[in-house]
């Protein structure tokens, strides 16, 4: 059926016996979910309709008559059973596949639309997609699956991570966004996820998920129980759904999902999920083979206690480092944060070795240590640079509250205690790979930049004839990322050797070098988008190029610019001006 108001359908269960309902349509989109009183009748009624199948009214005893005395008749009893009897032998045996247990909890409504139908062709032209991404969600995929039923929430969610990440936790996306979940920095920090030097906790299993079903609650919350409207609200803003609504409603049009006047990407990214949950309901009908993911933790919680280096921990649990990292993505470097979560996630049946490894570790083995003497001119940042640590852990550990150093002081300083391929997924080692993966061939060399104060992407990017895409994509960032002063990145030149060599090029030092004089100052300009406004139009006026300014505000140059919109811009301005 093609739905053209919202689809409405309930998630309460009445169960007698082993039976229960399952999810009616009827009407619009929205779950709604009985109140406490309706719910105590709904009990009410299943309990009754339940009784008159295990018990019996028995009439009051007649006089016998002796002379038609038959043999005695066992007494008709009545039979009652009490709740937890009654769950005792209806409830099955749990499934051994955890894809099963997932099947039985599908709450959302089966709906027909072409847009469902056109996902699906995708993933079935694509079938080992699927099971790559299944093998990859057989790490993190029983606990997320626990955490929708602890929550009663419809376990259709537990397939987002697919349509969000393909289930692998250091997927990174243009927009910013990390993780299974896919949190951008400022939802995130809202949902107490915590971003520093050391961990990103848009990565780690059981933080992400914790935030992601607090927003999706949320979010089912401030649309009536409406899912469809909710996973929107996931993807672009509670507030692009609402002015979708909005619009839709002055002009008298359906406010159902499919009929949203929503971005593109939204539009594609429910009927993604929907398309998943017909898939993994019936795969089999779909020519698809899933591979079997057990029904039971993949993963253990081992309280560390402190803070812990990576390569220890991975030998007390003889471990893999890449095994560990991924169950433990969040961490960027060679240890755990020093101020917590102090524990790490391992598999359940390594989890009492490393249990018992720490009990019986030396507290002084747990971080390799490093005495430095302040020589003159140092600072606490160019010292935590130069040892792979950053300045609140400097802070820290010396018992310092501000950047007051004094030369002929030492400072103890945490290291790696192992070479970095026992830190097989640390930022650096992720970098490394991706330095890697792009940009390096026979006609380019390696070159180091150290950011400037004032520097951009765009200015940086343009300098070294590069696109800014490129700049980021070879540093793991994104292209409106912030850039940190004294950060150096990594890029990927012909001829770079030759250029970092020469001392017209500009200031090279041990840590790189900055940009050369440039001939022309750029200056940063915000404008304002005026009726009549197109990109060429605004292009002219500042001598850029409608490339450049797409580039710089991520636009697709096709779609029209909306007076008011707001656009950055790097406007070359002549020395002399």
């Amino acid at each position: 059926m093609t739905t053209t108001g919202r689809h409405r359908y309930t998630t309460g269960r009445l169960h007698c016996g082993d039976s229960r309902d399952t999810p009616q349509a009827a009407g619009t989109g929205r779950v709604r979910r009985p109140g406490r009183p309706f719910i105590a009748v709904l009990l009410a009624l299943g309990l009754g309709a339940c009784s008159s199948h295990w018990g019996m009214r028995v009439p009051d005893e007649a006089p016998v008559d002796a002379t038609s005395m038959s043999p005695p008749q066992p007494a008709l009893e009545l039979i009652t059973l009490d709740a937890p009897a009654l769950r005792e032998t209806a409830e099955p045996e749990p499934p051994t596949d955890l894809w099963d247990r997932l099947r039985a909890g599908f709450l959302l409504p089966d709906i027909e639309h072409a847009r469902i139908d056109a996902q699906i062709a995708r993933y079935t032209r694509h079938p080992d997609y699927l099971s790559r991404v299944a093998s990859r969600a057989e790490l993190y995929l029983y606990h997320i699956v626990t955490e929708l039923e602890r929550r009663d929430l419809p376990l259709e969610l537990a397939l987002l991570p697919i349509v969000e990440s393909a289930y692998d936790p250091y997927a990174y996306s243009h927009g910013r966004a990390a993780g299974l979940w896919q949190f951008i920095p400022g939802t995130a920090r809202m949902y107490g996820l915590e971003q520093d030097w050391w961990h990103d906790q848009r990565r780690d299993v059981k933080e992400s998920t914790r935030a992601a079903l607090d927003f999706l609650e949320d979010l089912a919350q401030a649309f009536d129980g409406d899912w469809m409207l909710a996973l929107a609200g996931y993807n672009a803003g509670p507030g692009n759904v609402r002015r979708a609504l909005r619009r839709n409603r002055d002009r008298g049009l359906p406010e159902d999902f499919f009929a949203l006047p929503l971005p593109a990407e939204t539009r594609a990214y429910v009927p993604k999920l929907l398309a998943l949950r017909q898939l993994i309901a019936d795969p089999e009908a779909f020519d698809l083979l899933l591979p079997e993911i057990p029904n039971e933790p993949h993963f253990a919680v081992v309280p560390i206690g402190g803070q812990l280096d990576l390569a220890q921990a991975a030998d007390l649990a003889g471990l893999d480092s890449r095994e560990l990292y991924l169950l433990n993505p969040a961490l960027n470097r060679w240890a755990t944060h020093p101020q917590g979560p102090h524990r790490l996630l391992v598999p359940k049946s390594q989890a009492e070795a490393l249990a018992s490894g720490i009990a019986n570790l030396d507290p002084a083995e747990r971080v390799a240590w490093h005495r430095h003497t302040i020589r003159p001119g140092e600072s606490l940042s160019t010292i935590a640079r130069h040892h792979q640590t950053d300045v609140a852990t400097l802070r820290m550990v010396n018992d310092i509250s501000g950047n007051t150093i004094r030369a002929g002081d030492a400072l103890l300083i945490p290291q790696a205690s192992a070479g970095s391929e026992a830190y097989a997924l640390s930022q650096d080692q992720r970098a490394a790979a991706r330095d890697t993966r792009f940009g390096r061939d026979e006609s380019r060399d390696e070159f180091r930049y150290r950011v400037q104060p004032g520097d951009s992407f765009w200015t940086i990017a343009r300098a070294h004839g590069v696109s800014v895409n490129q700049v980021a994509r070879w540093n793991g960032m994104a292209p409106r990322d912030p850039l940190r002063a004294g950060r150096e990145l990594v890029l990927w030149l012909p001829g770079a050797a030759d250029q970092q060599r020469a001392d017209a090029s500009g200031v090279c030092a041990d840590g790189g070098c900055t940009l050369p004089q440039r001939q022309e100052e750029v200056r940063r300009v915000s404008y304002r988008v005026r009726n009549g406004d197109s990109l060429a139009r605004i292009a002219s006026r500042f001598g850029v190029s409608v490339a450049e300014i797409s580039e710089w505000n991520q636009l697709n140059p096709a779609r029209y610019l909306q007076p008011g919109q707001q656009l950055l811009l790097h406007v070359p301005v002549t020395g002399g001006r």
